[in-house]
């Protein structure tokens, strides 16, 4: 419980500095889910029993799994995909399709999986939704000024017209112009795999942009991390 509770805190405390920050720095606040994370360390004092058996759970049955690179790729996606420069959103991905339970889980090893399971492809992403005890606003307040006050947190005034520091405004020219650029490279890259006879190379070349992009990203994940 008290790993979801710091999961959902760290949801409010992701749109409260949206709210707050956003538009006068141009910095987008989101959170994501990239799929359960079944083998990771999180379970390290769980029993033997289910420490061997929940990722077989969430694999083949509820559709939820998700390896560490690929929850880690997903999180470098948010912070590279010109799609995700939206600010106070909740990103998920949708796995692949969820037919064939059963024999045709085994015969995929559990690539049938649904909304943030494995699979889906950096295309899969999509705007989820946000929980009511997310959206709270009064609980959110009351995070707010807690939190500052056990941390001593100090944060500047918030829906100023302008930034007050210049350097952000350079940093955000900047990325405007990054997110420009790699969002022509994508339309491209579509566009040639989408013409006679070449289609397998657009893919190739799009699995080999990705691939490489990710090798130089730090991995990992969590609900709403």
């Amino acid at each position: 419980k008290a790993y979801k509770d710091s999961k959902l805190c760290l949801m409010m405390t992701s749109n409260l500095l949206h709210d707050k920050y956003a538009k006068q720095t141009g910095i987008a606040f989101s959170s994501i889910y990239p799929g359960c994370i079944a083998e990771s360390p999180l379970f390290r004092e769980k029993r033997a029993w289910f420490r061997k058996y929940f990722p077989i759970f969430m694999k083949y049955i509820t559709g939820g799994f998700v390896g560490e690179e690929e929850a880690g790729m997903r999180l470098f996606q948010v912070a590279h995909d010109p799609r995700c420069s939206k600010s106070g959103v909740y990103w998920s991905w949708n796995g692949g399709p969820r037919e064939g339970r059963g024999e045709g889980a085994l015969e995929r090893d559990g690539q049938i999986l649904g909304g943030g399971g494995a699979g889906g492809g950096w295309d899969s992403i999509y705007e989820n939704d946000q929980s009511d005890k997310v959206l709270n606003k009064e609980t959110a307040a009351d995070l707010w000024k807690f939190s500052s006050l056990v941390t001593g947190a100090e944060w500047p005034a918030a829906n100023q017209p302008k930034s007050p520091c210049p350097t952000l405004k350079v940093v955000g020219a900047v990325a405007k112009a990054m997110n420009a650029q790699e969002e022509a490279r994508r339309k491209a890259a579509g566009h040639a795999g989408s013409m006679p006879g070449q289609g397998l190379a657009g893919m190739a070349e799009a699995d080999e942009t990705v691939g490489g992009g990710t090798a130089g990203a730090a991995g990992g994940g969590g609900e709403g991390g």
